[in-house]
């Protein structure tokens, strides 16, 4: 047997020369697995600076370097990279996206907490903006809550104080415009926790809209987070 059973960690052969070769790989594969923490997974092109035990995974379309490896785990090391093969459960916390995942066998489920043979699962969903603020009573994002997910809350935080005639203000959806908070404070760190009493499924795409109290906006900037649930289906 060359290598290990679960990790492929090289083995030593009887007798062989420059043994610290085979060990210092297996080391640095241990070293960027174990915990699996990977920088990103929708990275194409590897960073022109490797860091050394930086782990990305794979994802398809990579290119230079990466060319090939679709689906391994990326372990920078020496200037270079080394790969790894994940398996089916598998467990990694992606950065850029802030999630957990789940290797399925095929491929990371971001945000998996249970994972089926067959690809069903529960998962758990967060989209972070840094939304801008312009003049006006109300100001609306971008759409950040995905279709069929279940909305357990939206937190803020104020990154840049809000100017303006207002007093306080309000985070929520059109219709509902406190849904997630009211009188907000306007200063730089001011925040808003809007934990729903029972979790709110929307079924298509919506935007969280900010609605100025006492007056208008003038400027600002607040960082919104959106915390859901959702079911993943199964294969087929």
């Amino acid at each position: 047997m060359a290598e290990t059973g679960n990790l492929t960690l090289p083995l030593l052969a009887p007798a062989q020369a420059q043994k610290h070769v085979t060990v210092n790989e297996a080391l640095v594969r241990l070293d960027g697995l174990v915990p699996l923490v990977l920088i990103s997974c929708s990275l194409t092109t590897p960073p022109a600076v490797v860091a050394e035990g930086a782990t990305y995974g794979v994802p398809v379309g990579a290119v230079n370097d990466w060319a090939g490896q679709e689906g391994r785990v990326a372990i920078g090391s020496n200037g270079g990279w080394v790969f790894a093969d994940p398996a089916a459960g598998w467990r990694a916390q992606i950065l850029d996206e802030g999630l957990p995942a789940i290797h399925s066998g095929a491929d990371w489920v971001a945000g998996a907490l249970s994972l089926s043979p067959h690809g069903a699962g529960l998962r758990a969903g967060l989209a972070e903006i840094d939304h801008v603020i312009g003049a006006g009573a109300t100001s609306t994002t971008a759409y950040v809550i995905p279709a069929h997910a279940m909305v357990i809350g939206v937190t803020a935080r104020v990154t840049v104080a809000l100017t303006g005639t207002l007093t306080s203000w309000q985070l929520g959806n059109a219709g509902a415009p406190d849904r997630f908070g009211s009188g907000l404070g306007l200063g730089l760190g001011s925040w808003g926790r809007g934990t729903l009493g029972a979790p709110l499924t929307y079924y298509s795409p919506e935007t969280l809209m900010l609605t100025a109290t006492g007056g208008s906006f003038a400027g600002g900037t607040v960082r919104l987070a959106v915390h859901w649930l959702e079911l993943g289906l199964p294969s087929v």
